[in-house]
């Protein structure tokens, strides 16, 4: 049996990419607060489709971090209630700072991984995808290098304009590189 504890503040639509491949064995638990308590039509139909348990925690607001303090809270308590430790856990979201849940969790023999969607990817994968895709439309290791670190690390498409513009500081240049990753961020915030 699997649990997958989906930080739907955080990875949006994208965390649940794969719920449609899950099993009657597993039980997905969306978290969502006010900030988050809206989704697609296309999302609804992938979440009808799924053969998986779906339920739904709306947390309380108001603090720093409060969706995570309750994921984490509620992740606690399902390990502690099937005593076993034979089930995996999963908790879909691209904040770093869960990583210590597996740690803690390993300790105790009790499989929790940290992904980034319902699929299972994880970081280091997405990393690697990332990488193969950059390579494939820029062919300097160095430009490489550059626009990876730049779209890990900036959420718009206009934050990455601009650290390019920072770090190249040529705009022939820069209009370059942009458009060869256009397709790489597609999925970013802003407008092209």
């Amino acid at each position: 049996m699997a649990y997958w504890l989906v930080d739907y503040e955080n990875v949006k639509v994208s965390g649940l990419d794969g719920l449609t491949s899950l099993t009657d064995k597993d039980t997905v638990c969306i978290f969502y607060s006010e900030n988050s308590d809206s989704m697609t039509f296309g999302l609804h139909k992938r979440l009808m489709m799924s053969r998986a348990e779906v339920q739904y925690q709306k947390v309380e607001v108001g603090t720093k971090n409060a969706l995570d303090f309750q994921l984490s809270t509620y992740l606690g308590w399902l390990i502690k209630g099937n005593g076993n430790g034979s089930d995996n856990y999963y908790v879909v979201t691209k904040d770093q700072g869960f990583s210590v849940l597996s740690k803690y969790w390993a300790r105790y023999n009790v499989n929790v991984q940290i992904v980034i969607n319902c699929s299972g990817t994880n970081r280091q994968d997405e990393h690697t995808t990332l990488r193969q895709k950059a390579e494939q439309v820029l062919h300097n290791a160095e430009d490489v290098d550059i626009v990876v670190r730049l779209i890990e690390n900036y959420k718009t498409k206009q934050g990455i304009n601009n650290a390019l513009v920072k770090h190249y500081k040529d705009g022939r240049r820069v209009k370059e590189i942009y458009t060869a990753i256009k397709p790489l961020i597609a999925d970013k915030k802003g407008r092209d």
